[in-house]
Parts: structure tokens; C-alpha cells; sequence
């Protein structure tokens, strides 16, 4: 459908207000992460790379780095195993309940984090008398990452034909050999994706962790305790510009992915 010249306009300028919504509070983050002075003020006084060797060499912030990416790389495994096989029942297999089991996958990303932090905090301690660490926060990372992947392996499912698969079986492959030679193709970008949006969320997840560290403390974690004590605000800034390009990088990996045939070519 062609647009008129004064609707078009008022459509782009519609996205320019919308994009500049979304992205102008990241610019002053990231000007900040440069700026001169230790205190915060608009416009910086100055510019400066100080603040980055200063970051780095923070230990409080590299363990809660290597924390963050810990939580993350567990939950995504976690999320890449149940939220594919969760998917190949629900869109290869007909049985009762099936639509149910599908809204029941996809609730808990639907949820307010603070219920789902709650929700977990109170199981943990008081159910199954866990102590809260490492493990319970991979376990609340989990729970929203495997939606992530569930929706992306799910949709893949869907638009491909169930043919191939019984055209493997009926040439006699084996469930595996079906697996590698007819689904994996089918859906490695799928599983990319979904293992990189996964990340990417875990990555910077701060409610579900703040019900379920413990004395654990990932990098968000940091972040929201020294921005509350008003403490070290330059090198706050500096994580922060890394969390975001941290967030960024597998997200855009991801959309490229999703846009794929399915197929990761290989040389």
C-alpha cells in the first residue's frame, strides 16, 4: 500500500519519536561512562578514559562479573534442554492439555518478576529448606529463559512441515539420525537465538536475583547497590555502558538468526 506524502511523513516521525524515547536515556548512559567529573551533571565537564582501567580493576565487580556469567551460561543450558523438548511435544504431538501446557510454558514471562522472585525465595527456603546461592539464582534464571527458547524452537516447528520427518523415518534413520540430519538443520538458528536471548536476559536480570542470591551478587546486583549508596558513580556508569553492549551484541546476533532460513551454513 503506497502512503500519501504527508502520511508517510507523520509515520517517520512517528518511529523518530518512539526510537528517540527508547534510545536517548542509553546516550546519556553511555556519555556518562566517559565523563570527567566523579559526580554527575549535565553537560560532563569533560571527557575521559580513566573510569574504564578503574572498572576493570574493581574486584567486587569482576566477581560479580564472572557470577553474572556463571548464572547466565547454566540457565541458558538449562533453558536450550527443557524449552526444546517442551516444544517438541507441544508442536509435534497431539494430546489432551496440549494448549494448556503451552500457556503454562509461556506464563512465567508474563509474570511481574517481583511475584516470580517471591514466589521462588519462599520455595527455597521455606519448602525445601535450600540455601539461597548460586544454584537457586540459575534455577530463577531459568524459569523465564526457557520461554525464550520455547517460543523461538516452537515457532520454528510450526513452519516447517511434519513431511520431512516422516519421510526420514520411512527411510528407515533412527530417532537420532532424524534428529541430526532433518531437525538440527531446521532449527540451529532457532536454538542460537533462543540460547542468545536467553543470555542476554539472565545477563542483566536484577529482580528474580535480588529474591534469590542470597550473598551472591552478580552485576546488576552491583550496580543497583553502589547507584543506591551513591558510591563509585563513574565506575557504575562504565559497567553499566558494558552491560548494555553485553546485551546488545547477542540480541542483534539473534534478530540476524531469526531472520535465517534455519540453516547455519557451514564451509
Amino acid at each position: 500500500m503506497r502512503l500519501s506524502r504527508p502520511s508517510a511523513l507523520l509515520l517517520r516521525l512517528a518511529v523518530g519519536i518512539g526510537l528517540a524515547f527508547i534510545y536517548i536515556p542509553l546516550i546519556v548512559i553511555f556519555i556518562y561512562a566517559f565523563n570527567a567529573s566523579n559526580i554527575l551533571e549535565w553537560p560532563p565537564p569533560g571527557l575521559t578514559l580513566d573510569w574504564f582501567p578503574k572498572a576493570i580493576e574493581n574486584e567486587f565487580a569482576r566477581e560479580a562479573f564472572v557470577t553474572t556469567l556463571k548464572a547466565g551460561t547454566a540457565a541458558t543450558a538449562i533453558a536450550l534442554l527443557l524449552g526444546t523438548l517442551a516444544s517438541l511435544a507441544v508442536a509435534r504431538h497431539r494430546f489432551f492439555g496440549r494448549e494448556t501446557i503451552s500457556f503454562l510454558v509461556i506464563l512465567p514471562i508474563a509474570l511481574p518478576g517481583i511475584v516470580t522472585g517471591v514466589a521462588l525465595n519462599n520455595t527455597f527456603t521455606q519448602v525445601l529448606g535450600v540455601e539461597l546461592d548460586l544454584f537457586t539464582v540459575i534455577v530463577g534464571h531459568a524459569t523465564f529463559c526457557i520461554v525464550v527458547v520455547y517460543n523461538n524452537v516452537v515457532a520454528r516447528l510450526r513452519r516447517t512441515s511434519g513431511s520431512l520427518i516422516e519421510a526420514s523415518q520411512d527411510l528407515g534413520a533412527d530417532g537420532w539420525q532424524t534428529f541430526r540430519f532433518v531437525l538440527w538443520p531446521v532449527l540451529s538458528t532457532a536454538l542460537v537465538a533462543g540460547g542468545l536471548l536467553a543470555f542476554a536476559l539472565s545477563f542483566d536480570e536484577v529482580i528474580v536475583t535480588t529474591f534469590t542470591a542470597g550473598a551472591q551478587n552478580t552485576l546488576p546486583i552491583w550496580i543497583l547497590g553502589n547507584l543506591r549508596l551513591g558510591q563509585q558513580l563513574p565506575q557504575v556508569n562504565v559497567v553499566v555502558f558494558f552491560v548494555i553492549v553485553m546485551t546488545v551484541l547477542p540480541v542483534t546476533i539473534a534478530q540476524r538468526l531469526t531472520r535465517d532460513t534455519g540453516i547455519l551454513r557451514r564451509r
